[in-house]
């Protein structure tokens, strides 16, 4: 079992310790402020995690989109040529891509309504820092 030194904060009126009060003070500082970038951090990855996959979903839908109209084409191309079931089985297959991509369209929108814009966390915990600041003892 290891032990921590206990150090002494009670004010003393002599410079050295004024001076390592005020090193403890800094270090402690020093600590809280990493400790607060490397959770600022972790949430902005989670955050931009989220973004990514909306923005695939996005993608999806583009993709599905470019295929109705790609199938739209193709359907009234046979259906005008030749009013038989080759453009009726085209535009079948382009009612489907069209269904797929509003379900994903629909995700995608649904996915970046929860992303966040900025690490809640992460200010919420530096509110509460400045406020210990201001009350250090309240």
């Amino acid at each position: 079992m290891t032990s921590v030194p206990y150090r002494s904060v009670a004010p003393q009126t002599d410079e050295g310790s004024m001076g390592e009060l005020l090193s403890v003070v800094t270090s402690d500082l020093q600590t809280l402020f990493r400790q607060e970038v490397e959770l600022a951090k972790v949430e902005v990855k989670q955050e931009a995690t989220k973004a990514g996959k909306a923005a695939g979903m996005f993608g999806g839908a583009g993709f599905a989109g470019y295929m109705v109209l790609l199938f739209l084409s193709l359907a009234a191309v046979f259906g005008l040529a030749n009013v038989i079931d080759t453009g009726w089985a085209a535009l079948i297959v382009a009612a489907v891509w069209a269904v797929i991509a509003a379900v994903l369209y629909q995700r995608g929108r649904t996915g970046m309504r929860t992303v966040a814009p900025k690490p809640e966390q992460t200010v919420e915990t530096m509110k509460e820092n400045a406020q210990w600041a201001r009350h250090p003892t309240g």
